[in-house]
């Protein structure tokens, strides 16, 4: 397996340590969006990014200054997924939709998208994560769905760790 990164926008610390957590289970570097790891993009072969929503479906406020880096780097042959945490009852309508952001950001840039999730299990009502029935990528709720975090976290990166490069 090569070189994994994973890059996350933290404000309460739940991404923070969600990411901390995928580092250990993948033995991957974590770097915090707000040092803006630009050397990151191509110094590895995997990137997982991670972020929190805010708002009305908003990225985290770190990611602001780095998304157009994720946007015009070349991802080619690269792996990336993404996780991201949001609140399934406060904001049902919105629920994970930063995810959505940075999928935007990296469809179209010659990577390969790995970590879809089935969304049964999950109490939302929409999300712009959700691309033909599935999360692109590992949805996280802390505030309603704490009990579910280490068994969500475990079974996503069975999944994805064949999938890396």
């Amino acid at each position: 397996m090569g070189k994994t990164a994973i890059i996350y926008g933290s404000t309460t610390g739940n991404t923070e340590n969600a990411a901390n957590q995928l580092s250990g289970l993948l033995n991957a570097d974590v770097f915090d969006v707000s040092s803006n790891p630009s050397d990151a993009l191509n110094q590895y072969d995997n990137l997982i990014l991670g972020t929190s929503t805010w708002g009305a479906g908003d990225l985290q406020d770190d990611w602001e200054d780095f998304i157009s880096e994720i946007e015009l780097a070349k991802l080619n042959g690269k792996v990336v997924a993404i996780f991201g945490f949001g609140d399934g009852c406060s904001n049902p309508d919105t629920f994970v939709s930063g995810m959505g952001a940075l999928y935007e950001a990296v469809k179209d840039n010659g990577c390969k998208l790995v970590g879809s999730v089935d969304t049964e299990g999950y109490d939302f009502e929409e999300s712009a994560a959700v691309i033909d029935g599935k999360f692109i990528g590992l949805a996280l709720d802390e505030e309603n769905q704490g009990d579910l975090t280490e068994e969500r976290i475990n079974n996503w990166v069975s999944q994805i760790k064949s999938e890396l490069n």
